[in-house]
């Protein structure tokens, strides 16, 4: 990606100890999140969203590990007619830096193209231009947590914005995604919590802002703890992160509505969705050491999202979105 957000340098010499660090979940300060951290699971996301048509697409990789080799759980998704096509892959690869993931002849994926190819009728080849990264900062999306080694599950939030050109054919449908706008984010760890909750929007009055969160029952040995991650980027104003320990979240989830409310010494963000009346996608969710998923994962694509932000006393931004991803996942 080019811009000054894109660059990451890495100030560890020792490369075995910085594999196992990785290995283990982490991401250094100033480190690069996105590249393959050699866990249990590392997964790619991409959103496109289409204020023009109202039409929202995704698509997903796994690259899971399984004690026979490395494997691949691929879907595509689109809003309209609640389309949705999977497939598993015997073999799948990560780029150890960057954005680099192969599985098999169905899924490539670089910092600027991504094709899939499921079928005739379930294809999508887009590219990426005049990318928003994530700006050049010491620690991602979840903060100081992505330096703590064994958690069960990270997320970073790489690609805030970007152009795109491209199309995705959907069943009968051949969709024209000219001048949509991308989001791209990567979760990883040994498995996904027992219960998790996300959102994504772009579609705001204002195109360049996007909104996402992340949050689950985060485990680490006998320790549970509920933790929520927000991202608002206000277009080329500032790029905010709420996360704790340096800000207080709540969330409150049902069956298709979210409120997340997020404040910190400087700013307050309040973040409302629902399910718009529409109907979720059950998406997949790998197994690893299975080579199998469980669609557990249930997320509305063109859902309803507002958001209002505050910096002190001042209100920064009120917006809504009717294309919001919304997300909430759980072991039943």
């Amino acid at each position: 990606m080019g811009g000054a957000g894109a660059s990451y340098s890495l100030p560890v010499p020792a490369p075995s100890l910085l594999a196992a660090y990785r290995a283990a979940g982490a991401t250094l300060p100033f480190g690069d999140p996105r590249g393959a951290h050699g866990v249990e699971m590392e997964g790619y996301y991409w959103r496109i969203t289409d204020p023009r048509s109202g039409q929202v697409v995704v698509a997903l990789c796994g690259v899971s590990r399984a004690p026979d080799g490395d494997w691949g759980a691929i879907a595509l998704a689109g809003s309209a007619d609640r389309f949705l096509r999977e497939e598993l892959t015997a073999s799948a690869s990560a780029a150890r830096w960057g954005v680099g993931v192969s599985a098999g002849s169905v899924l490539e994926a670089s910092e600027d193209r991504l094709n899939v190819d499921l079928a005739s009728d379930a294809r999508l080849s887009v590219g990426f231009h005049s990318p928003t990264p994530w700006p050049h900062r010491a620690l991602g999306g979840l903060g100081a947590a992505q330096a703590v080694p064994g958690l069960g599950q990270y997320w970073h939030p790489h690609l805030l914005g970007a152009r795109v050109e491209g199309h995705a054919v959907l069943g009968d449908r051949t969709v024209d995604l000219d001048g949509a706008t991308a989001y791209a984010e990567k979760n990883w760890g040994a498995a996904f919590p027992g219960r998790w909750w996300w959102g994504q929007a772009h579609g705001f009055g204002d195109p360049g802002v996007c909104v996402a969160f992340a949050g689950g029952v985060l485990e680490r040995g006998p320790l549970e703890l509920a933790a929520t991650s927000v991202v608002v980027h206000l277009g080329a104003a500032e790029t905010l992160r709420l996360v704790p320990p340096l800000a207080l979240v709540a969330v409150d989830t049902g069956a298709s509505a979210w409120r997340v409310r997020a404040r910190s010494a400087r700013h307050r963000v309040t973040v409302e969705g629902d399910s718009g009346g529409s109907e979720p996608h059950l998406l997949p969710v790998p197994i690893p050491a299975e080579r199998r998923t469980v669609n557990r994962a249930r997320q509305y694509l063109a859902g309803r999202m507002r958001v209002e932000v505050h910096t002190g006393r001042r209100l920064r931004y009120r917006g809504e979105s009717r294309l919001a991803g919304l997300e909430v996942g759980d072991e039943t």
